[in-house]
């Protein structure tokens, strides 16, 4: 039976579902979807597709953070957007949150995300 723990920390939002922020299975950890909520409303963040890509990557890593890890420790994020024309934007913000060797991706575009979302990003980390 491999060790199994779930992740959960108060700096990224709660999960709104039947799910967890993380789970972690030995030395892997699987990151659930994060959208632009912020973890202290519960709200979505205002301001644009760019100030939600911001916020998503700092609920992932302060997920990666309570799962002993970084962003730098992702091996593979899939990120869903909602608009193809803003795959330019979530490579400019990527860049500000990632540096290389950057983890493996897919990029997805879907119909619609939760709560309206524009931006959702979930990943597997390796710390």
């Amino acid at each position: 039976m491999p060790n199994r723990a779930i992740i959960k920390t108060d700096k990224a939002p709660a999960a709104a579902g039947t799910y967890s922020q993380a789970v972690k299975v030995n030395d892997t950890v699987y990151l659930s979807g994060q959208i632009g909520l912020d973890p202290e409303t519960q709200q979505m963040v205002s301001g644009g597709f760019v100030d939600e890509a911001h916020q998503v990557f700092r609920n992932l890593a302060a997920v990666c953070e309570a799962s002993d890890g970084s962003l730098q420790h992702i091996v593979k994020l899939n990120l869903y957007i909602t608009d193809s024309n803003n795959f330019v934007a979530v490579n400019e913000v990527m860049a500000e949150f990632f540096q290389e060797p950057y983890p493996a991706r897919a990029t997805v575009v879907v119909k619609e995300l939760p709560l309206g979302a524009q931006f959702e990003a979930e990943g597997v980390m390796v710390p």
